[in-house]
């Protein structure tokens, strides 16, 4: 049994840590999709095809791919404060230097350097929060973080086709104006969080020393458990079986997720509406995946309980895309890709604590990274396949099937592999104590 931690503790740590964590996430994800906006005018200008803009929008995904697992392993060994700022303001400056695309050459490369800046930064973030929180608190945690994804998807459509308004100004287009007010306050944030966040419980001075200590020694205890029960070195734990399964099912989740995201714009575009109209409309989805965040995050802790929570998720999320496919044309279709939003955001509380089951110290740093790498290469196969479909059939409904039978594949797989004998269920957390 780990050592009891005070609830105050825990509020404590979450109150100090999280908000800096969601804005930082809420930046990286604006700055990730916010070429979804950029495209309804950029694409014109710079004579970008709807396959192009897939394969450009993919791209990212790939040296994201190459450079994770080393990002996290430097994260682990040069320290979270340190390496985290240093990957958001790396990815602040290249997403600014979007304003610079000139072609379809231009916009591939940039987005390619883009996604190697940013690797690590999701994986980098999970792995610190299994050095601030026991066992017991990582889906509700993770939650809280990952709310940050749609709450940006939500705000930034709005904020981006508003700066497009911005057409001409010191002689720069509107497209180009987002890039560069979307990525410069990253940078500014990156030296914040340099500054501000603490490593480890041990170099928090907000906290006293009984806190700092019964904390850490509560994390050390659900990490000697987890290495007792499995012992997986790194080189293991990146090709353990149980690991694999859960990065397909994360490719599967990712691929729904960004798929849906590049060409939502572009989508409820072609419906007849204003771009504004479409900023607004296209927050509608995202609105609805936090709330499937909060609700997926709050039973499966409450419930101790990761497969059958991500089963659930995941077939909502098939069930919305295929309704969506089916209306596609009709704003009636935007209702169920919202159904969609809350199952792909509402699998992701109960999974990311899957991997700390079986995963500990340096192994878990490289096993969530290469389950995040593996991931996110649905983040090019998504936008790839669907920019591909459109190109060729003059349609995304094709695209959407596509996303949806993937959704149906990582459903069908979690309560096979996902399961007691093949990822321990979560054992009980620490006991908690009132302040």
């Amino acid at each position: 049994m780990s050592t009891a931690v005070s609830e105050s503790t825990i509020k404590k740590v979450s109150m100090r840590l999280m908000p800096i964590l969601f804005v930082g996430y809420v930046l990286a994800y604006i700055d990730r999709i916010n070429v979804g906006f950029a495209a309804l005018k950029m694409n014109d200008d710079a004579g970008i095809s709807p396959y192009i803009f897939g394969l450009g929008a993919g791209v990212f995904f790939l040296s994201y791919f190459v450079f994770e697992i080393p990002s996290n392993l430097a994260l682990a060994r040069f320290g979270a404060r340190k390496w985290i700022s240093r990957i958001m303001i790396s990815w602040g400056l290249i997403s600014a230097a979007m304003a610079l695309v000139q072609g379809p050459t231009s916009f591939i490369v940039i987005r390619f350097l883009l996604g190697a800046a940013e690797a690590g930064f999701f994986p980098g973030v999970i792995l610190y929060l299994t050095y601030w929180f026991p066992q017991a608190y990582r889906a509700r945690i993770v939650a809280a973080f990952i709310v940050a994804v749609p709450v940006s998807l939500a705000v930034g459509g709005p904020i981006s086709t508003a700066i497009l308004g911005i057409h001409g100004f010191a002689g720069l287009k509107g497209w180009q104006w987002l890039f560069l007010l979307e990525g410069i306050p990253t940078v500014i944030f990156g030296f914040f969080f340099l500054a501000v966040m603490p490593d480890k419980p041990r170099d928090a001075k907000w906290l006293t020393l009984d806190e700092r200590n019964a904390l850490q020694k509560a994390i050390a205890d659900d990490d000697r458990a987890v290495a007792e029960a499995h012992g997986l070195t790194t080189i293991q734990a990146l090709s353990d079986r149980r690991l694999l399964a859960l990065a397909f099912i994360w490719f599967a989740n990712t691929t729904a997720n960004l798929g849906l995201a590049f060409f939502l714009p572009q989508i409820l575009k072609g419906l007849g509406l204003t771009d504004m109209q479409t900023g607004i409309t296209t927050s509608i989805p995202y609105i609805f995946g936090t709330l499937g965040i909060i609700a997926f995050g709050y039973v499966s802790d409450k419930y101790n309980e990761r497969r059958w929570t991500l089963f659930v998720a995941l077939a909502v999320t098939a069930v919305g895309l295929l309704a969506a496919g089916l209306l596609h044309g009709s704003l009636i279709a935007v209702a169920f890709m919202a159904v969609a939003a809350i199952g792909i955001y509402g699998a992701k509380p109960p999974f990311w604590p899957l991997p700390s089951t079986f995963l500990t110290g340096r192994a878990a740093a490289g096993g969530i990274a290469l389950i995040n790498a593996i991931g996110n290469l649905g983040g090019f196969v998504g936008p790839y396949v669907i920019g591909w479909i459109k190109e060729s059939s003059h349609s995304f409904e094709a695209g959407i099937y596509f996303l949806a039978a993937l959704s149906i594949l990582g459903a069908a797989i979690t309560p096979i592999v996902v399961n007691a004998r093949f990822v321990g269920a979560p054992r009980a957390g620490p006991t908690l104590k009132k302040a």
